[in-house]
């Protein structure tokens, strides 16, 4: 897809009869005790067979490790350990715009849920609901150079407004996508706007602290390492706030991944 960024696609009817965009999936290669624990991917889109119907998942991922590493050398035929969907996923775009902004790999969720906004995909059990027109989505997406910009022809082909940042100038804004956002929001009636986010904590950090100053809701998707995915080992907790006001900790597996920014302590 991009430098290092591959895509990978699973066959797994079940699995993508049932995914939500925002969940994620824990993978790992069977028999490997070298890398025992799996890792989390999101969902980057459910791919579907000649009829038409939901027959498995995309995801997306960036070569950093010993295990995406190993991914990236599989071929077609070879079987993968899946469990999931997992998480919450983001709530469904109940609003008259949509902002997704995405820093590095983390533009990994946002196909699927372009795609749910407009009303060209339905996923898991969720129902019907209104479709946004296609200049209601913005994606911002900011890398560090132009060759690790990955996915723009799916995003491209949604025909949304797609503005691109890189940190060289390599491609679109030269910057930070942050400042992509503030210049975006700037001068704008913020009514109506939704704002949902995923990539590295200080830019989301960063998006936080704009959609408060504009007092637009905004959710964050967290990349939190973790091992089980289902709860069990609390390796993935994150300090979240509480309706009272006092602070305690969830597990970014089961609570999460998605949270409203306002509940973080970032």
């Amino acid at each position: 897809m991009a430098r290092d960024t591959y895509r990978l696609r699973i066959e797994a009817p079940e699995l993508a009869r049932q995914v939500l965009p925002g969940q994620f999936f824990m993978i790992r290669s069977p028999g490997v005790t070298n890398l025992l624990l799996g890792r989390p991917f999101a969902l980057y889109d459910v791919w579907t067979d000649a009829s038409g119907a939901p027959a498995g998942i995309d995801i997306a991922y960036l070569v950093v490790g010993k295990m995406t590493g190993l991914m990236a050398t599989w071929v077609p035929g070879d079987r993968v350990e899946v469990w999931g969907p997992l998480g919450n996923g983001f709530p469904p775009a109940d609003c008259e715009r949509l902002l997704l902004v995405a820093g590095g790999i983390g533009n990994t969720p946002f196909p699927a849920v372009a795609r749910e906004a407009l009303g060209l995909a339905r996923y898991g059990n969720r129902a019907p609901q209104a479709k946004l027109p296609r200049e209601a989505v913005t994606f911002c997406y900011g890398v560090r150079s132009a060759e690790y910009l990955a996915g723009l022809e799916d995003f491209a082909a949604l025909g949304i407004d797609v503005r691109l940042a890189t940190d060289d100038g390599t491609r679109g804004h030269k910057g930070f996508v942050t400042e992509l956002v503030a210049n975006l929001l700037q001068g704008t009636d913020s009514r109506g706007y939704r704002i949902y986010c995923c990539g590295p904590e200080p830019m989301m950090h960063a998006v936080a602290k704009l959609t408060a100053r504009h007092n637009i809701p905004c959710w964050l998707s967290l990349e939190t390492p973790m091992a089980c995915g289902f709860g069990a080992c609390f390796s993935c907790v994150t300090k979240v706030k509480q309706p009272s006001g006092e602070w305690d900790y969830r597990r970014t597996c089961v609570e999460g991944p998605i949270f409203h920014a306002e509940q973080l302590a970032l």
